[in-house]
């Protein structure tokens, strides 16, 4: 394999496959470095118990114009438009529906008061009713979608994402980590368990290190997250700090998952939903039975998520099992048994869920997505204006970044720009 290229792209997830597509499409030799042994980074479907489960994104948001729908059109993955199973309460479960009932309306107005919030403190927990009944059952909410408790996310931010999204949610059977991995064009070298320990700019491009050497590009793609790149693992040239300051206004925020699996008949509704404690700002949302398959999976967010990062993977069985049982009786707890556990947040190579921008910090989005010298491009969902947080999103960008380096590299346009600001 040869150690020069036109474009090198740093990490092989959504938005690194959605470069490399772009880049093999006009014909320039690529190359992806990833820090991991697999593709895919937050996109992560693993074969347990014989089925394919999403440990990490799961679900095609805004489907009706998600790029990676078209794309698994393109290869024959089938894609699954009925409703989320969150559409569809699972009906023997112990429900106050009145509560029910109050704590959604809690939320939306919460929701409704968020753009008031952002002309101010932009404080999204600014807009809970003092010392309201539901604020724990918002917060859960809200770290399901953000990772953060609200008093960590900017309103201006969350309202961006909820603006631009279509609610149209759909699922691919065989995982959406199955299908972004599969995505990568044969056409681009690839080098697994190769992490970058440095890029610097070149008279002529860049060259990047690597414990296996040092690869020479006219440009690079820099798709790695942001807890990575507010890091020090990676080493890039002077004059790029601002772009760690841009990364480290837009944290990863906690977002794990607890698959257990249901070891002997019971009571459970195939591709239903059911949610935990409403007074618990640690609560679980539940997809019982998706595909028909015997698994629940908890999905956890927040203080939630906090319980596995803190406790272990033990301490999140156990948080959902005492849930579940709470909502379907003692009869459950020999039911189920653990299969598997998330851990983002303890995975050095990405470091968590997915970005967040702090109060007051929305436009740091903006401010990373800008290229570095015309050769250090960066892509991930952190750097979408909208689509942040998601797949599909981190694709466009890595599509957008793509586009850039293709620019410059016609142009020649190697020639310093003034930092950010």
């Amino acid at each position: 394999m040869g150690s020069e290229f036109d474009v090198i792209i740093v990490g092989g997830g959504a938005a690194g496959t959605g470069a490399a597509r772009r880049l093999a499409a006009h014909g320039k030799e690529a190359l992806v470095l990833e820090a991991s042994s697999r593709l895919g980074g937050r996109a992560f479907t693993q074969d347990l118990g014989g089925y394919p489960l999403d440990l990490g994104c799961e679900w095609l948001h805004s489907g009706d114009r998600n790029s990676w729908v078209t794309i698994a059109e393109a290869s024959g993955f089938p894609v699954d438009r009925s409703d989320p199973p969150w559409a569809k309460a699972h009906p023997g479960i112990a429900r106050d529906e009145d509560d029910e009932e109050s704590a959604r309306k809690a939320f939306g107005d919460w929701e409704k008061r968020l753009r008031a919030v952002a002309q101010g403190s932009d404080r999204a927990s600014d807009a809970l009713e003092p010392g309201g009944e539901w604020n724990a059952y918002v917060g859960a909410i809200a770290g399901f979608m953000s990772g953060f408790a609200p008093q960590s996310i900017s309103a201006t931010d969350y309202m961006a994402y909820d603006d631009a999204s279509t609610d149209r949610n759909w699922n691919l059977p065989l995982g959406y980590g199955t299908l972004v991995a599969a995505s990568l064009p044969h056409a681009v070298a690839l080098r697994l368990a190769t992490p970058v320990e440095r890029i610097d700019l070149t008279a002529d491009g860049v060259a990047v290190s690597t414990r296996a050497g040092t690869v020479r590009a006219g440009a690079v793609i820099l798709t790695v997250s942001t807890a990575v790149l507010a890091g020090d693992a990676i080493r890039l040239p002077p004059g790029t700090e601002l772009w760690r300051e841009a990364a480290a206004a837009l944290p990863l925020g906690r977002n794990e998952k607890v698959f257990l699996e249901i070891g002997r008949d019971a009571a459970f509704e195939p591709a239903s939903h059911a949610y935990g404690n409403l007074r618990d700002a640690r609560s679980a949302a539940y997809s019982i039975r998706p595909n028909g398959w015997p698994i629940i999976e908890a999905f956890l967010g927040g203080e939630g998520a906090r319980i596995l990062e803190e406790e272990g993977s033990a301490a999140g069985f156990a948080h959902a099992t005492a849930e579940l049982v709470a909502l379907f009786g003692t009869d459950v707890a020999s039911a189920i048994r653990p299969l598997a556990a998330t851990a983002w947040s303890r995975m050095a190579s990405i470091g968590g869920a997915y970005s967040c921008a702090l109060p007051g910090q929305s436009q740091a989005r903006a401010r990373l997505a800008q290229p570095f010298e015309n050769r250090l491009f960066f892509a991930g969902e952190a750097t979408h204006p909208f689509d942040f947080t998601t797949a599909h999103g981190a694709h466009d960008s890595g599509q957008r970044a793509a586009d850039e380096a293709l620019s410059a590299l016609q142009e020649g346009r190697f020639r310093p720009m003034r930092a950010a600001s």
